[in-house]
């Protein structure tokens, strides 16, 4: 498909964008506009689904979930390659509507896509290894099994900043444990999830397994977050959004999987060159502009090589271009709304204030969207609001370290415990590192990049409930039922 043609991908009714219910485009009393951030172009406008339209989406789960539960395992994972593939033929397109609606380099973008679908690929196999147990029974002719049955109709919220990934991560899971879905994308950037999910019922996924609620988080969100026919909610998202939400969950006794925040250190204790290890900490900073859960946001760089360190990482911080995500020459792209850039500006102003020292140069960015320079600040102390908050954009804070305790130390002193690095020539430091931070994940002598078959998830502040991606999203979207089998009486 033309790249020109991306918004075709796009269920409509009319000159508007089209929920989709039971497998119809569905239109609501309200709209409202989804914009480019680049250019503060109108794409389309989108349906603010109310409490009526949610209820409709749960039902149509509701009734199509017992057929879905029936297909077998193999024809599940069927339906899912196919998917898979529909996303890599629609690359292009896919890649220029996520950066349309919300703002990242295609490169990116493209990036992102590719990944959404080994995310499917890797899921699909597992729909065949939803296998239980057999168990010795205490009479001597019974038999005890288990067996991984599916949890029902899940509410799958996403975020922004991945609106390709974030839903996929949460679909195919979901599917391949024979659940049926209610996605309610963000607000702003919906129309990524509703052509994938278009697409998804191209791949011969029945009408009404997986539905699309578009609008605003307080009503759409909360309405699928209260719904008594909703078995088991997946957010990503915000930390206090997240809080919000188990604990309307937990008064319905229902399932919950929070992946949340991140205030993500990379401790540098040594390295035979730090030029490398500052390629890998600008990328994992940079991408996305910043607006990712798992971005390195802290340097905890011991002091005898800080100052080597800092240049390195400030030459790269200057070099980075600043632009529009259609540019192919862009690194950095805009925020996704004015009111995150002036939320990152407002960070800044507040760490300078507390008295960390930027040593990137000012200079000047596109007018026309919500840009801002990367930033690199120095001479930050462990209790200053940018090393304790998660600021979602482009800046970068370093904290001098002296040893392995002290990294340790800083490292777990926030609310948060998503992702870490380590850079290190000595692995007794690097396990050191790995065993005492209290994280999800710690990578070693790499940036924080995860892998589409492996466990994705944190702890503290950023996450509850099973982990994603991996064998482990078996634990959220399934539940184990135990069967005791003895000989019919009598005989």
């Amino acid at each position: 498909m033309a790249t020109s043609s991306y918004l075709d991908l796009i269920p409509t009714l009319g000159d508007t964008a089209a929920m989709l219910i039971g497998g119809q485009p569905t239109t609501a009393e309200e709209y409202a506009d989804v914009m480019d951030p680049a250019t503060g172009k109108i794409l389309l406008a989108q349906p603010l689904a109310g409490i009526a339209e949610v209820s409709r989406a749960v039902d149509a789960a509701a009734e199509a979930g017992p057929s879905w539960a029936r297909t077998p395992a193999r024809a599940r994972s069927t339906i899912l390659l196919r998917w898979a593939e529909l996303l890599r033929e629609n690359r292009e397109s896919l890649a220029h509507l996520a950066t349309a609606e919300m703002g990242k380099p295609l490169h990116e973008s493209r990036g992102e896509v590719d990944r959404a679908a080994a995310e499917i690929e890797f899921t699909a196999g597992e729909a065949p290894r939803m296998t239980g147990q057999t168990i010795p029974g205490d009479h001597p002719d019974a038999l005890v099994i288990t067996e991984r049955v599916p949890l029902g109709v899940i509410a799958a919220i996403t975020p922004w900043n991945f609106p390709i990934v974030a839903p996929v991560r949460k679909v195919a899971p979901a599917l391949a444990a024979g659940d049926t879905v209610v996605v309610k994308p963000a607000q702003e950037s919906p129309l990524s999830t509703l052509a994938i999910v278009a697409l998804l019922q191209q791949a011969g996924v029945a009408p009404g397994t997986v539905n699309v609620v578009t609008g605003k988080g307080s009503m759409a969100g909360g309405a699928l977050v209260e719904h008594p026919g909703v078995a088991g909610v997946s957010f990503t998202g915000s930390t206090s959004v997240g809080r919000s939400i188990a604990e309307v969950a937990g008064r319905n006794l229902t399932s919950v999987q929070l992946e949340l925040g991140g205030k993500n250190p990379a401790y540098v204790h040594s390295a035979h060159d730090l030029g490398t290890v500052a390629d890998e900490i600008v990328s994992a900073a940079i991408q996305c502009t910043g607006q990712r859960c798992t971005a390195i946001s802290r340097v905890l760089v011991e002091e005898e090589i800080a100052d080597e360190l800092v240049d390195g990482l400030a030459s790269r911080f200057n070099a980075l271009r600043v632009g529009p995500g259609t540019d192919p020459e862009t690194t950095v792209g805009p925020m996704t709304s004015n009111h995150q850039r002036d939320t990152v500006a407002e960070y800044l102003r507040q760490g300078l204030a507390e008295g960390a020292q930027q040593v990137t140069t000012d200079r000047p960015v596109p007018e026309s969207g919500p840009y801002h320079a990367p930033v690199l600040l120095d001479e930050v102390r462990p209790e200053m609001t940018v090393a304790q908050e998660e600021i979602f954009g482009p800046v970068l804070s370093v904290l001098r370290v002296r040893g392995v305790e002290e990294a340790v130390s800083i490292t777990n002193n926030t609310a948060y415990g998503l992702a870490a690095s380590v850079f290190s020539t000595d692995m007794d430091v690097a396990m050191r590192f790995l065993r005492e931070a209290r994280t999800g994940m710690v990578h070693v002598n790499h940036g924080t990049a995860s892998e589409p078959h492996v466990p994705f998830g944190g702890v503290g502040g950023s996450g509850l409930g099973p982990f994603s991606i991996g064998d482990t999203a078996r634990d959220f979207y399934t539940r184990v039922k135990v069967g005791y089998l003895r000989p019919a009486v009598g005989r």
